[in-house]
């Protein structure tokens, strides 16, 4: 199987073994990850605005490259995949929208965009297309005896209609995977608050105490550790509480599963 894959900014820089350990734990599985030619920063942030188009572009460039390779396209940081699916939406969706940004983009498109890349976040692929089953049967080190939370934060699953990415209020997919791998999955309460990640330069305190709610419930439920998709959430919460649980990527951990975590890290490193 091959995907178009959107890595975004943060995984070319901060967070290079959150792509690193996904592309190497996606060989073992038997996907590839096809990286989109010439992509654009999605923005970061999904506009609010009814009328704004512009920063909507780069993200239509991409799944409109992923629609003329006749691909699904893979995203794994939250805030990208939150930007990409909602504007993949508008141009299913909002006739305005679609219009405005076809229109502006006319010179470069062979024919209209109008929503029909399916996107999906790596985790999905790992559920849906690979199953976390067959995962189960690539583990060779499994993560026996670890208590693990999953830290979803907001973007992965609101607005739930349009990201439908689980149960916005009760999700599983983290707690599945993390079975899959062979450890033991910790629900906790606040496993899917936000931690405060936009506002953690302008409320330092209000953001600080966000974490900390999220972090003592994991802990109060018995978590040794938080998985998380979003490296501004893995920021933030390492940043405001280091000396409590420590947070790691979701891929990290299935790299360890599947053997490749090393490799990974000596090939990040060079």
């Amino acid at each position: 199987m091959k995907y178009s894959y959107y890595p975004g900014c943060t995984l070319k820089t901060k967070a290079v073994k959150l792509d690193a350990y996904a592309r190497a734990s996606a060989k073992v599985l038997g996907f590839e990850l096809e990286e989109v030619k010439d992509w654009q920063c999605c923005g970061g942030v999904y506009p609010l605005g009814v009328d704004e188009i512009g920063t909507k572009l780069s993200s239509v460039r991409t799944l409109n490259a992923a629609k003329e390779k006749g691909q699904d396209l893979v995203t794994i940081c939250s805030a990208c995949h939150h930007v990409i699916k909602r504007v993949n939406d508008d141009m299913k969706n909002v006739e305005d929208i679609r219009f405005k940004a076809n229109n502006y983009m006319k010179s470069e498109l062979s024919e209209p965009y109008e929503g029909e890349t399916t996107v999906l976040h790596y985790l999905e692929v790992l559920r849906d297309k690979i199953g976390f089953d067959e995962i189960k049967k690539k583990v060779v080190n499994p993560l026996t005896g670890k208590k693990i939370g999953a830290y979803y934060g907001c973007l992965l699953l609101r607005p739930g209609k349009i990201m439908g990415f689980d149960d916005p209020e009760n999700p599983a997919i983290m707690e599945d995977f993390i079975r899959a791998i062979g450890a033991e999955p910790v629900i906790y309460p606040y496993r899917n608050e936000c931690c405060g990640g936009y506002i953690s330069l302008k409320e330092k305190e209000m953001s600080e105490n966000m974490c900390k709610k999220i972090t003592e419930s994991a802990e109060g439920f018995g978590a040794d550790m938080l998985i998380t998709a979003c490296p501004l959430c893995k920021y933030n919460l390492n940043k405001n509480t280091e000396k409590e649980i420590p947070v790691y990527y979701f891929t990290e951990l299935l790299a360890e599963a599947l053997g490749v975590k090393e490799r990974c890290e000596e090939e990040a490193a060079m």
